[in-house]
């Protein structure tokens, strides 16, 4: 995918940062990535999440004027829960009606699993010509390609492993230019899930409250150089970390 208004975009693997909220914010978007290479002046990218409502989250954090659903070579869904997943519909609507493709959605067999069931009843029928209801699948909305250890797409190679959550999560290495970003997603603390984030250039991890998800206190914990390459994402409106780095919305960060 080439981007033509790509010439200000740093070489190499960025991720501009599109939302760092939890399922409570009240001030920010949920959490969402926009994970880009750019070679030359040749950019792809991947949507990690999609929350709703997707246009308008796109529109205000992009650092590019031509930054919208259509930008995109797939989206990488970890999760079905709604401050992840709540622009699925969206999403899917405008592929059909307005760039009149079906939307590539990549995601752990599991997570898939739930995919239609979740959105049919909105999808599920449609209006014809002649106001007939026409019935819907999932695959005339979305390209769903799963995978439970690796995938690759473009520049992109992009690894699963999954979360400890309330319901099936992944959490995501993803891999292009030689380097590699970390996603921890919605989990609670697992050290070796942790282990395995680690070996990532940059880490983005959770920082929330309850038993499905990680304390700030336990990544506090962490040597000064694991916390020295992460950053922070849906964490509470009121939290103030101390020593790790929180995501800011609209930011791009370098891989």
């Amino acid at each position: 995918m080439t981007n033509t208004d790509s010439t200000h975009l740093p070489q190499g693997l960025s991720f501009l940062t599109l939302g760092t909220g939890d399922a409570f914010s009240a001030t920010r978007y949920g959490a969402c990535l926009s994970v880009e290479h750019r070679e030359g002046e040749t950019v792809h990218r991947v949507l990690v999440d999609c929350p709703h409502p997707i246009r308008k989250i796109l529109h205000e954090g992009r650092d590019t004027k031509d930054l919208d659903v259509g930008s995109f070579d797939a989206l990488v869904l970890t999760h079905l829960h709604a401050d992840h997943a709540s622009g699925l519909e969206g999403w899917a609507f405008f592929h059909r009606f307005a760039l009149q493709r079906r939307a590539v959605l990549l995601t752990h067999p599991q997570v898939a699993r739930d995919l239609w069931p979740h959105l049919q009843p909105s999808m599920g029928v449609l209006l014809n010509a002649k106001r007939e209801g026409v019935t819907m699948h999932e695959h005339d909305y979305f390209d769903v390609r799963t995978f439970v250890d690796t995938i690759e797409l473009g520049p992109f190679r992009i690894e699963a492993r999954t979360a400890w959550h309330h319901i099936p999560t992944i959490a995501l290495r993803i891999h292009a230019g030689g380097r590699c970003l970390g996603y921890s997603a919605d989990t609670a603390f697992d050290p070796a899930l942790f282990e395995w984030l680690s070996e990532s250039d940059l880490l983005v991890h959770e920082a929330n409250l309850g038993p499905a998800h990680t304390p700030y206190a336990e990544l506090a914990k962490l040597p000064a150089e694991l916390r020295a390459k992460m950053r922070l994402v849906a964490f509470p409106d009121d939290f103030v970390p101390t020593d790790v780095e929180p995501l800011v919305e609209g930011r791009r960060y370098v891989v």
